[in-house]
């Protein structure tokens, strides 16, 4: 084996030797040929070709159109061309123009060659070129001075390229790279900059003219186009000659004038385009959900709604439209003139965290449907409430009484919001809020409290688009979707409702008697039916308005980005006619269905004035939307019978009820609550009240005490010196107490009525309170004052 190799070598040797010259000739070529083969695959393991192209990032519309374009890392417009913007006219004039051969050679034409070589040397001078698509491409990738060592370089990388993509491949390459003057860079930027329009709809002329222009790119991309015209017909008459296209159809290129000025690439949806670009990752062609048409038509919109409200100092609006049954973005307005410097125009609106008003009341009303609490027709108090020492008030700072939940929905009232969530549960609501993806309440989530209902924490218009869409989705909530990559079927979605729960707060929505309803827009609405929530911010700084049907979200936002707040500004006055304008150029000649209820919901009868199933002594009754299983089954107790005496001046019970039934008799008086018999007394409004209980009875009452509501249990007042000081004293108490007794630090401070106001100036330091009532019963509560700027 070791004696192998030198054997070898003289063996071929003489092999070599007993071969004719022409032999020794084709031998000694083949060896070299193998030899560059070999060294070609060498050097292509060691040094391959790199032909990683930083591109223009490009924003498309749904259906593929130019939205926005922004340069590329070296600042050049190099828009990159995809296969089924190259059409064959294309591909047919370039590789006329350029390199026949291209589709045979193996990235060199060695006859190309040969043919220039001659010529040059013939001329002493440079008279053609003999560089293929391939080896331009090359020049392209790696630019450098023209030299013969650079020339062979540039050959060795066309092979390369040959060898690790397809001929189409290389043939976009080209298209992509090819200069057209200045920072101009690939027919596709080309094509819009010079002829505003995509490259697979230019005409005949226009691709030769193209076609022409990388060999003289500066002299021919002027706007002088005489010289461009005369080469364009020179190469147009060749094509006509060797029959390259139709006769007509180069005569009529031949008259096309060509105009070569610059224009200024696609701009659109500048907020959504430079959020899409950082989210995403050196891509450079990203398919936006947004839909051309109506992002034009509401872009249009709010330009000229925001220019009208810029009378009464609002600067600014925000939209957003969502797909419900795509869950895509249809619309994006980040404000109403990117362009606008003096207002902040580059501020992206549905980013922005602002205060949500009333907009978040719907998702806790759904939440109580769902936890049984209440149905539409359930009545509540809107009455005057302390929670703890939170006192909140409705818009108007004033009060109904007793009223139904949908209509402390449509009107929008805080206090019973409050009470409900105070029902639902602060944590719970906070967590729903969580899994709906508002995550500027979930970082500060510690320090929020029940008036986050009424606006007490932030928010974006993005997020509450979505939660809105949720609910148009029969409680189905899925993520808002920005570009067209993704399924749907690997979308992630969750409940925060039940289809019930929606029906039911949809339904109230949808109504129409309802005070943000702006002045004249009843026939505007009509024209589409539309379910909508309005909201404004503390300081009336933020407009709101979302609006919904089966088929699209619109959210709106109107206000200052500055945060100054304006007088007129409020959902109602200000942001609800611009979302119903946007409602109804969307649904315009649109068949759009609207909900039927969903078949586990149900509708029973209900007594009017409470909302409970009707008992005995219920004479009115209204239809309501109930959850089997879930809503509650409670009798309604509103009116109950008393024994009271012949002269109905006091009331009896089982153990003062006097033997001669002669005496007694029984009446129906009202069964108010203490917190609305509070309310009643305090504005003199009248009610069935029995009598009081008789002096007689020795029985001891146990149940229903006073409720202190004023002053707050175990809170800490501050009061300041030389002040007057006063603290209300104010309970509620059953309808059968005629008369209480306050005691400050266990001494009788005064005896009153129920409904009698109280003040008293307090001390320094803990005090004891007590309210006890005429049925011997009594509540105790303490409180601890500080003074500010000396002792009381």
């Amino acid at each position: 084996m070791a004696n192998t190799i030198p054997t070898t070598v003289p063996v071929l040797l003489l092999f070599i030797n007993t071969m004719s010259r022409r032999k020794k000739i084709f031998f000694g070529t083949g060896v070299f040929i193998a030899a560059l083969i070999i060294l070609f695959f060498v050097c292509d393991r060691i040094s391959p070709v790199q032909s990683h192209v930083s591109y223009s990032t490009q924003i498309m519309s749904s259906d593929s159109v130019l939205m926005h374009v922004f340069l590329a890392n070296d600042d050049k417009w190099r828009l990159k061309t995809e296969t089924r913007e190259i059409n064959p006219l294309i591909t047919k004039t370039l590789l006329y123009k350029e390199d026949k051969w291209f589709r045979y050679h193996p990235g060199i034409n060695p006859i190309a060659m040969m043919r220039a070589l001659v010529n040059n040397i013939f001329h002493a001078k440079r008279t053609s070129g003999a560089s293929t698509i391939t080896m331009q491409v090359a020049r392209l990738l790696y630019p450098a001075p023209r030299t013969y060592k650079n020339k062979f370089i540039e050959m060795f990388r066309a092979f390369q390229l040959e060898r690790h993509y397809s001929k189409d491949q290389i043939l976009q390459l080209y298209l992509n790279l090819v200069p057209y003057g200045g920072n101009i860079e690939g027919i596709k930027s080309a094509s819009y900059i010079y002829f505003q329009k995509p490259p697979q709809q230019l005409s005949l002329s226009e691709i030769t003219a193209l076609a022409i222009i990388p060999n003289r790119p500066t002299s021919l991309s002027k706007k002088n186009s005489q010289l461009l015209v005369a080469e364009r017909n020179k190469w147009l008459k060749r094509m006509r000659n060797d029959n390259l296209y139709d006769k007509q159809m180069i005569a009529d290129a031949m008259m096309e004038p060509i105009a070569l000025s610059r224009h200024r690439l696609p701009t659109a949806i500048p907020h959504l385009a430079a959020r899409l670009k950082a989210s995403t990752n050196e891509c450079d062609i990203i398919y936006s959900s947004i839909n051309r048409d109506a992002q034009y038509s509401v872009e249009k919109i709010v330009k000229n709604y925001a220019a009208k409200l810029s009378l009464l100092d609002i600067t600014n609006a925000a939209v957003l439209v969502n797909d419900n049954v795509t869950g895509k973005i249809m619309c994006y307005i980040g404000s109403a003139d990117y362009n606008d410097n003096i207002n902040g125009g580059q501020v992206d609106g549905t980013k922005a965290i602002r205060s949500p008003g009333s907009t978040l009341k719907p998702l806790v009303y759904g939440m109580a449907f769902d936890q049984g609490l209440l149905t539409p027709k359930t009545v509540m108090a809107d009455v005057p409430m302390n929670v703890s020492g939170y006192i909140p008030e409705n818009y108007d700072e004033k009060h109904n009484g007793a009223v139904t939940t949908e209509f402390a929905l449509i009107n929008s009232l805080n206090i019973p919001a409050v009470k409900t969530l105070n029902d639902v549960g602060l944590q719970t609501f906070i967590e729903k809020l969580n899994t709906c993806g508002f995550s500027s309440i979930t970082q500060k989530q510690n320090g929020l409290g029940l008036s986050m209902v009424l606006g007490g924490c932030g928010v974006t218009l993005e997020q509450l688009v979505r939660m809105y869409s949720g609910i148009a989705n029969e409680g189905t909530l899925q993520p808002m979707l920005y570009t067209m990559d993704v399924r749907k079927d690997t979308v992630t979605k969750v409940k925060i409702m039940s289809s019930e729960a929606s029906y039911m707060v949809t339904n109230i929505l949808s109504q129409m008697t309802r005070p943000d309803l702006p002045y004249n827009m009843q026939n505007a609405i009509n024209k589409s039916k539309v379910a909508w929530k309005t909201g404004t911010s503390y300081g009336r700084r933020d407009a709101w308005c979302i609006g919904y049907n089966k088929r699209y979200t619109v959210g709106v936002w109107v206000g200052n980005f500055s945060g100054v707040g304006v007088p007129e500004l409020s959902g109602a006055e200000m942001a609800t006619p611009l979302m119903v304008e946007i409602m109804n150029t969307l649904a315009y000649n649109k068949n759009i269905a609207w909900y039927n209820p969903p078949s586990k919901i149900k509708v029973r009868n209900v007594c009017s004035v409470t909302g409970d199933l009707p008992g005995d002594y219920c004479t009115s009754t209204s239809m309501d939307f109930y959850i089997p299983m879930v809503s509650k089954n409670q009798i309604c107790t509103h009116l109950h019978s008393v024994a009271i005496s012949a002269n109905e001046k006091y009331a009896y019970c089982m153990h003062c009820m006097p033997a001669n039934n002669i005496q007694v008799k029984f009446k129906l008086y009202d069964n108010l609550t203490a917190e609305l018999q509070t309310f009643y007394d305090n504005n003199n409004i009248s009610y069935l009240r029995q009598p009081p209980h008789s002096p007689t009875c020795e029985r001891v009452f146990g149940d229903a005490s006073p409720l202190i509501v004023s002053p707050v249990n175990n809170m800490e007042y501050i009061t300041q010196k030389n002040d007057d000081n006063q603290m209300l004293l104010q309970s509620q108490v059953t309808a059968d107490v005629q008369k209480i007794y306050w005691y400050i630090n266990n001494k009788l401070y005064k005896a009153c009525s129920p409904a009698e106001r109280i003040f008293f100036i307090p001390t320094k330091g803990t005090s004891k309170i007590t309210c006890a009532d005429d049925k011997g019963r009594n509540t105790t509560i303490t409180i601890n004052v500080k003074s500010l700027g000396g002792n009381l």
